[in-house]
């Protein structure tokens, strides 16, 4: 009899067990995805540093190597899931006015539009605008946060991206 019991819980411990274990997630994305290719991004803001569309379009596709299932195609046909951006706007506004109308904080806003075009299962277009947002003293020269605050809000922008690229169309 506990022999019996033994076999019964090991069968069952067995049909449970996982058969891969990744720590790539590969959410709803459809199984035919294996490539992207992303196109450098376009600046379309006139504030907007000349180096950020370059940078952040690496940041980009290093995010989705690490943390998708796809890899980067050379050539933009090569890829079944094919990215292409533009940054909107980059803005630097006053908030939390204190008296005399002076702001003890300033806010960077940075939009980014991109478009996903994709050609299986079935071919299709998806949009999306990130807007991201870092707040500094008003005190502070922006060109000496300037890098940090990008670096904040790329890491969200690209976070934006994966979780479209990972729901569910």
């Amino acid at each position: 009899m506990k022999l019996m019991c033994f076999m019964i819980s090991l069968f069952l411990l067995a049909s449970c067990w996982p058969t891969s274990v990744s720590f790539k997630d590969t959410g709803s994305m459809p199984i035919e995805w294996k490539m992207f290719h992303i196109q450098t991004l376009m600046i379309n803001a006139p504030n907007c540093p000349l180096f950020y569309g370059a940078q952040l379009t690496e940041k980009l596709k290093d995010g989705i190597q690490n943390n998708t299932r796809l890899s980067l195609a050379t050539k933009l046909t090569d890829a079944e899931v094919q990215i292409e951006g533009q940054i909107l706007s980059y803005q630097v506004s006053p908030i939390a006015i204190q008296n005399g109308d002076n702001a003890s904080k300033n806010r960077l806003t940075v939009t980014v539009q991109f478009t996903i075009n994709t050609t299986k299962p079935t071919e299709g277009t998806s949009t999306i605008t990130s807007s991201r947002f870092e707040d500094f003293d008003a005190t502070t020269n922006l060109a000496s946060v300037e890098n940090q605050l990008l670096e904040n809000i790329s890491e969200q922008i690209v976070q934006d991206l994966i979780n479209k690229l990972m729901s569910n169309w």
